[in-house]
């Protein structure tokens, strides 16, 4: 029904007029369902819904606050919502299982991960590992303030995920090398394996398994590391980087190929992995008004003790030794407090005036190429 929709607002020319919004499709919803019985089976409260959605998509794109609306594939995007009074109709069994009467499919059980809290719409949806979740939707209560006025700076990196001010060190948990292995030897057979198989298909679940285990730990550790930094600090800073940007694709065009394309690619996958993006943003929900962000520029270069600002204190990926100074610890812990002391420096190294907007540390300019 999303497709139906989308393909139907993509028809919009400016020489034939506008195309139906939400209302009208869904009054040609309800003839489209007298006319064709693949449509009367399913529910019409989830299709209109998929229509709604998809108008607050289109709306949320014109506002410029998403991209633009996709098409939904099959096997990836698996899921429906629900609202309204249908999506009352749930009921607590036990302790830990309920269930919920789902629309032409009637009750299903399941089991709850935590209370179930106010709600007023639930989506159902199926990962690409074959597993079937619910999700109430509820804005929790924001985690109060310690009182302490204690600030802690984030650096956020790829040999290790967070680096704390305090000196704390945290990643989320990796799959260890058995797994990791098993993984290679998987993604070596579905290359192999014809398309449309039936091999090929079973493959792919395996494949999915390992990888949705995977974004769950990242998720856990996002939630737990994020609920302590909202309990334990007063005011939360982290350096300023464009995810998105830093992870944009090298391979370039046709006409102007990228270089290291291999490399740059591990680079992304290792940085996604990581889950900057997804750790910002629970940390701006849980702690709000209390996230503050700072320029990247030089933090890792600038010594958090006497200030000076050089790019050969950086002798190693781990380890920052001032030449000023001498002074010795962790170059992302060091980078971290600067981070939380707000000190970010211009190309001259003037410690505490404004920085000028730089979302990675500077590189190197690449000499002309002779020919």
């Amino acid at each position: 029904m999303w497709n139906l929709g989308l393909e139907q607002r993509l028809m919009w020319r400016r020489w034939q007029g506008p195309t139906p919004g939400s209302i009208a499709q869904a009054a040609q919803l309800t003839e489209a369902r007298a006319a064709e019985p693949w449509l009367a089976a399913g529910s019409q409260t989830v299709q209109q819904q998929a229509l709604r959605d998809l108008d607050q998509a289109w709306r949320n794109f014109f506002g410029g606050t998403h991209g633009r609306p996709t098409w939904r594939k099959a096997g990836v995007h698996e899921g429906f919502r629900i609202v309204g009074a249908q999506a009352l109709r749930v009921e607590q069994l036990s302790r830990r299982s309920s269930e919920v009467l789902v629309p032409k499919v009637g009750w299903v059980r399941f089991k709850r991960s935590k209370a179930i809290p106010q709600f007023k719409s639930y989506r159902i949806s199926r990962d690409r590992a074959g597993l079937w979740h619910i999700a109430f939707a509820a804005k929790p209560d924001p985690i109060p303030a310690p009182g302490t006025g204690e600030v802690v700076g984030l650096d956020r990196g790829v040999a290790v995920a967070v680096a704390l001010s305090t000196g704390e060190l945290t990643s989320p948990a990796r799959p260890g090398p058995k797994q990791a292995e098993r993984l290679v030897r998987l993604q070596r057979k579905l290359a192999r394996a014809e398309r449309g198989s039936n091999r090929r298909a079973k493959t792919k679940a395996q494949i999915a398994r390992i990888t949705a285990r995977e974004g769950d730990r990242r998720k856990d550790w996002v939630e737990k590391t994020s609920t302590g930094l909202a309990a334990r600090f007063e005011v939360i800073r982290v350096e300023d980087l464009n995810i998105r940007r830093m992870t944009r694709s090298a391979r370039g065009t046709l006409d102007a190929p990228g270089r290291n394309v291999r490399a740059k690619a591990g680079l992304n996958r290792a940085i996604l992995a990581q889950g900057w993006g997804q750790l910002l943003t629970r940390l701006e929900q849980k702690a709000p008004d209390r996230v503050e962000t700072v320029s990247a520029a030089y933090t890792s270069q600038r010594c958090s003790v006497c200030g000076m600002v050089d790019a050969s204190s950086r002798k190693s990926q781990a380890l920052f030794v001032c030449t000023a100074c001498g002074w010795q610890a962790n170059a992302d812990v060091n980078a971290a407090r600067n981070i939380a002391a707000g000190h970010a420096v211009t190309a001259r190294g003037d410690g505490g005036s404004p920085a000028r907007s730089v979302k990675r540390e500077p590189q190197h300019v690449r000499p002309p190429k002779v020919a």
